[in-house]
């Protein structure tokens, strides 16, 4: 079983920066796969990023795609989330999670439902 904190999170400016974390501890990380997703208020929960840590694989929302990075830190057993250019509608908690399964494609690496383990989110609010 693996357990995951998120960190990071706060209140930034428009067009400002962020680097979110995502510790685990109970097992490394180089056995699954990580997801990054968000939640607005009202909004659904939506998949922005992932990685396997077997092979380096990522996707990127459309939404965030050229603006967000996600790597990982094997030896910290820590993933990241360098997040560039916010927007207000960025605004939202993000969750990381995991699963030991290599998703095939976008749609299941978005997909809540693929993943085992969450952390409990960071609050990001971006504000003027």
């Amino acid at each position: 079983q693996v357990q995951l904190v998120e960190s990071g999170g706060g209140l930034v400016q428009p067009g400002g920066s962020l680097r979110l974390s995502c510790a685990a501890s109970g097992s490394s990380l180089d056995k699954y796969v990580i997801g990054w997703f968000r939640q607005a208020p009202g909004k659904k929960r939506e998949g922005v990023s992932y990685i396997c840590s077997r092979d380096s694989t990522t996707y990127y929302g459309d939404s965030v795609k050229g603006r967000f990075m996600i790597s990982i830190d094997i030896a910290k057993n820590t993933v990241y989330r360098e997040m560039n250019s916010l927007k207000p509608e960025d605004t939202a908690v993000y969750y990381c999670a995991t699963s030991d399964e290599e998703a095939e494609d976008e749609e299941l690496a978005f997909s809540s439902l693929w993943y085992d383990y969450w952390g409990r989110g960071t609050q990001v609010t971006v504000s003027s």
